[in-house]
């Protein structure tokens, strides 16, 4: 069709000017060889890429489209889940949280943030020596999203490095303030030996509810099973009030309360869309 375009022109210009036949009918001639060529090579383009398609499928540029996820939950058949708490901001709960769970002997997961690691540094240790992961929570509690993935990278390595400072323990757990994320973040964790966690129930404690509201909405969340991940946060008002409650809650449903790290797989696994994970077969 676009070569009609020319000649409609031409033939215009012929019309107009009967002198010019020879003129009109080399520059028709020209366009029509020239759109040949030009269909040739567009015709030879779409059969390169659809003979090198699945080449050029397995190139990492490509593999940049597909939207990575952060794990949510796990796909098990043991009846098991984890409670983690989120340390941004103040300690004066932390050693009731504590005394809390080693009553019960259950092992939890502190994600903490640079700034939190630095103002209470006996805290992490007696998080780390009573059996707790110790997670990280970024540096300064930024939305990931919005940073480069070396930005990212030093939001995750200056935690890393204090913490290992201070316990010997190298963290694999990371996640993100207020669950932002992109494959930026999610790339930049996994280069840095990080598994990216998110959660499937959200206790709402930040919320300031009371505790009632907390325990209602732990034990009664629509996503609570077998692989679900509860989200807590150490400095909420009413968590410390509510945390004996949501511990005996869980296990009088038959749930055992597992840190992340023995939750998840860290290797041959697959994620549905949702963020679930999968041991591979």
């Amino acid at each position: 069709m676009l070569l009609c375009i020319p000649a409609f022109f031409c033939v215009i210009y012929y019309h107009k000017t009967p002198w010019s036949y020879y003129a009109m009918k080399h520059t028709l001639a020209l366009f029509l060889k020239t759109g040949c060529v030009v269909c040739i090579f567009l015709l030879l383009c779409l059969a390169a890429v659809h003979h090198f398609k699945p080449a050029l499928s397995s190139l990492p540029v490509f593999s940049r489209f597909e939207r990575k996820l952060p794990i949510y939950c796990v796909d098990t058949d043991k009846p098991q889940v984890a409670i983690s708490f989120d340390a941004a901001w103040g300690n004066e709960d932390t050693e009731t949280l504590l005394s809390i769970l080693d009553k019960y002997n259950v092992k939890t997961t502190f994600f903490m943030t640079g700034g939190w690691i630095e103002s209470y540094p006996e805290d992490v240790k007696k998080i780390a020596a009573a059996g707790h992961d110790l997670g990280n929570h970024s540096e300064n509690h930024k939305q990931m999203s919005q940073l480069s993935s070396d930005e990212c990278l030093a939001e995750i390595q200056k935690p890393h490095d204090k913490v290992k400072e201070l316990t010997g323990t190298e963290m694999t757990l990371f996640r993100p303030p207020y669950g932002d994320y992109n494959n930026t973040l999610i790339e930049s964790a996994n280069a840095l030996g990080y598994h990216v966690v998110q959660w499937s129930v959200d206790s709402l404690d930040w919320k300031d509810y009371g505790a009632d509201s907390i325990v209602d909405t732990i034990l009664n969340h629509k996503a609570l099973g077998d692989g679900a991940i509860i989200l807590m946060h150490n400095g909420a008002k009413y968590t410390k009030d509510a945390l004996e409650r949501v511990i005996t809650g869980l296990q009088d449903k038959g749930y055992e309360i597992v840190p992340i790290s023995q939750l998840i797989y860290t290797e041959k696994y697959h994620m549905d869309n949702t963020g679930r994970q999968f041991k591979d077969e």
